[in-house]
């Protein structure tokens, strides 16, 4: 009981880290390479959050390692409606 609880503090941190990495380039508008580490963290906490059999984490986890190429199309396709083209 005490592992599961550790393991999903553990997966929970990993969420909130990978999203901290996107600050700098979606708040502050910071050319930064941090986002690259949430495709290290994120499967670290999906594999924790699977350890503590926490589904939401799982999922949550792996959104945040796919965040670069859902972030990319969302502004691709809202690039497409403000200047009618990609």
């Amino acid at each position: 009981m005490e592992k599961e609880k550790l393991y999903r503090r553990t997966a929970a941190s990993s969420l909130v880290i990978s999203l901290l990495m996107w600050v700098p380039n979606l708040v502050f508008q910071t050319a930064s390479p941090l986002w690259l580490l949430t495709f290290i963290i994120a499967p670290i906490g999906a594999a924790f959050a699977l350890l503590a059999k926490n589904y939401w984490l799982i999922a949550a986890n792996i959104i945040m390692f796919f965040s670069f190429f859902i972030l990319m199309a969302g502004g691709y396709w809202i690039q497409s409606f403000i200047d009618g083209q990609p």
